[in-house]
């Protein structure tokens, strides 16, 4: 679903109420690949500085001269204290995930190739995962529009975008998208009503793939500071509250059965219409007006009455 549509049906100028989307802070940093050097190298690299140590130690102490025999032996040491330092820069990533790389407090990039790679030892690696999530509020109790209390539940399928902002903007990426997103789906119910009264008016219930895209909307400008995506968002659970469900759907069944009769009035004026026009049509009999009002009024009565008309017979004149 579009984000940038719905946005600009908001924009545009309607009778509906518009959605406020809050404004968040520009993002201080952005991500950017991190220096890093394929793994099997370094792997290989440090397991032959491990090997020159082992030499070093076992030739030093092969060694009679005791100057020579403890300078080898701590070169040896050296070497290998030296590659296991370096040993400590190689990272496992695996696929969807990533590693945000800070050296003394200082962001200095994101390595998403996975398999293993190698960083300069001395910085910082934070695993952060870039699968996509799903995020399922709870059922949330609130009144729409016209004040009536509702429930609605909402899920929203996201991920991680850029890590930096993730890492960086917020404290906690995955509260923060939690509290964002009950926020949205509060804030869109407040705005709508559940059932409109007008027509033309949109409402939750009956204009769900536009309420929808609004709420994409907002989702999408309330956690785009974080550095993350909204890919879709659904409502899951929407209800009247109990306490006023039964008076609701007594008004609905109220609604179904005024929209049955009308459709049933106006099918019948419809055949009455006809009625009278093939009777004149093909001068079947000449009726005037008090006999066509009595004829109209029959047929309505047996068009659209609840049970079987019961025929009458009449003996005398249509005026006895």
């Amino acid at each position: 679903m579009s984000t940038h549509d719905s946005t600009a049906q908001d924009a545009a100028p309607t009778a509906e109420p518009a959605v406020d989307i809050p404004e968040m802070p520009a993002p201080r940093v952005r991500e950017f690949p991190a220096h890093s050097i394929k793994g099997g190298v370094a792997l290989l690299l440090g397991l032959l500085g491990l090997l020159v140590a082992v030499a070093l130690v076992a030739g030093g102490a092969t060694v009679a001269v005791a100057g020579a025999k403890a300078a080898l032996i701590a070169a040896g040491l050296l070497v290998g204290i030296a590659a296991l330092f370096a040993m400590g820069g190689l990272n496992m990533v695996a696929p969807g995930e990533a590693r945000v790389v800070q050296l003394f407090g200082r962001y200095r990039g994101t390595i998403r190739e996975d398999g293993l790679r190698w960083v300069n030892p001395f910085t910082s690696r934070e695993k952060i995962s870039t699968r996509v999530r799903n995020h399922e509020t709870a059922v949330l109790k609130v009144n729409d529009a016209y004040g009536n209390p509702i429930e609605l539940a909402a899920v929203v399928v996201w991920k991680v975008q850029d890590t930096a902002q993730a890492s960086f903007e917020v404290d906690n990426y995955l509260e923060f998208v939690a509290t964002q997103t009950e926020a949205a789906v509060r804030h869109i119910a407040i705005e709508y009503p559940y059932d409109a009264h007008e027509e033309d008016g949109l409402s939750l219930r009956g204009n769900a793939e536009e309420i929808t895209e609004k709420l994409a909307a907002e989702l999408h400008a309330r956690v785009e500071a974080a550095g993350v995506r909204i890919i879709e968002s659904r409502f899951t659970h929407l209800a009247y509250a109990p306490e006023i469900a039964s008076a609701m759907l007594q008004r609905q069944q109220a609604g179904a059965v005024v929209a049955a009769r009308r459709e049933i009035v106006d099918g019948a004026v419809g055949m009455v219409e006809a009625a009278l026009a093939r009777i004149a049509e093909r001068d079947i009999v000449e009726l005037d007006e008090e006999r066509k009002a009595a004829m109209v009024s029959n047929l309505m009565v047996v068009l659209c009455g609840d049970r079987a008309p019961q025929p009458v017979l009449n003996t005398g004149t249509l005026y006895q």
